[in-house]
């Protein structure tokens, strides 16, 4: 038996299936995941508008964050691959910090209701981030850098992939919470 099949809320922690990395992914392709990453902060405020505190305290599953938590997280953790993307472009295959996502979402800034700081971190993030991207060389796309959780090295060009899917990913969670009725608490 496969572990999905173990595990009844697969979907709900994957509603846009899991991620599958592409090592060499085309000039297309990068382009279309630069304008998935340009696009996010506006289809989060889109998602988002309306919603009540009440809402913002649903979970998208069983034992999952509530939708105020993955807001908050989307912001650390882009800014977080944005500083990565900076190491590998001016180190020779630096080893990347890891941090503890499930422990910062227990922290008192991801209780907040609030969520403009996170959203104004993302738009501009985003913004910014997207420009960047756009500049980068085929050289500069190959560049690397080491992920001591996972023991691998990853290259630019797929991380711009696994960002755009984590936009996806986490979208898909919050649009899940919000209509979930509260069921998950």
């Amino acid at each position: 038996m496969s572990s999905i099949h173990q595990d009844p809320y697969h979907e709900l922690r994957f509603p846009v299936g899991e991620y599958i990395a592409i090592k060499s992914p085309s000039t297309e392709q990068i382009k279309e995941w630069i304008e998935i990453l340009r696009d996010f902060p506006k289809k989060l405020e889109s998602t988002l508008q309306g919603a009540t505190l009440q809402q913002l305290n649903w979970p998208y599953r069983p034992k999952g964050w509530a939708v105020k938590q993955v807001v908050h997280h989307c912001a650390d953790s882009h800014m977080n691959a944005y500083i990565r993307f900076k190491l590998a472009l001016t180190e020779d295959r630096p080893t990347i910090r890891p941090y503890f996502e499930d422990r910062w979402a227990l922290l008192k800034d991801y209780q907040e209701e609030d969520l403009q700081s996170s959203l104004d971190i993302l738009r501009g993030l985003h913004a910014r981030w997207s420009r960047f991207l756009e500049g980068l060389s085929k050289e500069q796309l190959s560049k690397e850098f080491i992920h001591p959780e996972h023991g691998k090295t990853f290259n630019l060009a797929e991380n711009i992939g696994n960002y755009a899917w984590h936009c996806r990913h986490h979208l898909a969670h919050i649009e899940h919470g919000l209509n979930s009725g509260g069921i998950y608490l």
